[in-house]
């Protein structure tokens, strides 16, 4: 079946496709990859930017970044919203060739939406030098505020891809071991993993406290720390990942 990527992007009765708090996810997913990066050399790629919110961030850390963005008007945005520091590719991942190798590869918030991911991981090991990286994050299938949603009865199951997700793109729900096993099982080495920030509310709720005040960054930074040392329950699960070594 045929997917309408522009469509995939918006908002609908059930959820936002982006909230305030996966900018704040973003921001301290950048700070678990960052002691991986090296800034005065690596070649950088962005699979799946969406708006640009993400890109903004890995420029900070960066020059320039080469993107792959799968939503024609999404990849409008960005090279609006950039100009030359961004060199956009606008189709999927799978279909786009690309001679360029990569030190430094983001698929954050990505997996969950491929149609195959072991041929996704398997083309982006194909882009990377000798010792480059993939940096991959997605969503927790098993947060305390999904277990909260699966208990009142609004989730199925912690994995379930729900009609709001599923209008989205979203093709699965990963846990940490879900996770891991997608690269071990095309030969891809994890060198780092774990999750950012426990949480027991649902994002429009987190945006709904820190808009208020009532969540501010000390508690986000105790709450990642706390991720740190129960990454299961965590927002989001990442790994960094490179070739066998």
């Amino acid at each position: 079946m045929s997917r309408n990527f522009d469509e995939e992007i918006l908002d609908n009765s059930f959820r936002e496709y982006n909230y305030g708090f996966d900018v704040v996810t973003r921001t301290y997913l950048l700070q678990e990859f960052s002691m991986y990066f090296k800034v005065d050399t690596d070649k950088v790629l962005e699979v799946g930017s969406f708006d640009g919110s993400m890109t903004e961030l890995i420029l900070e850390y960066f020059d320039k970044v080469d993107v792959v963005e799968a939503s024609s008007s999404m990849a409008r945005i960005v090279k609006d919203k950039f100009g030359d520091r961004v060199n956009v590719h606008q189709g999927l991942i799978e279909d786009i060739q690309i001679q360029e190798k990569y030190d430094v590869i983001f698929l954050v918030h990505t997996l969950e939406h491929v149609t195959d991911p072991a041929s996704v991981l398997i083309k982006l090991q194909s882009m990377l030098t000798p010792e480059g990286k993939i940096f991959v994050a997605v969503p927790n299938a098993n947060a305390l505020s999904r277990q909260i949603a699966v208990s009142m009865g609004i989730i199925n199951y912690n994995h379930d891809v729900p009609e709001g997700e599923a209008a989205q793109g979203h093709l699965r729900t990963y846990s940490l071991d879900t996770l891991l096993f997608e690269f071990r099982n095309i030969g891809l080495e994890t060198i780092a993993s774990g999750g950012v920030i426990l949480k027991a509310f649902a994002n429009f709720q987190m945006d709904a406290a820190m808009s208020s005040g009532i969540i501010n960054k000390h508690y986000l930074d105790a709450a990642n720390e706390l991720a740190k040392k129960y990454p299961d329950f965590s927002a989001s699960i990442y790994a960094v990942v490179t070739h066998k070594l």
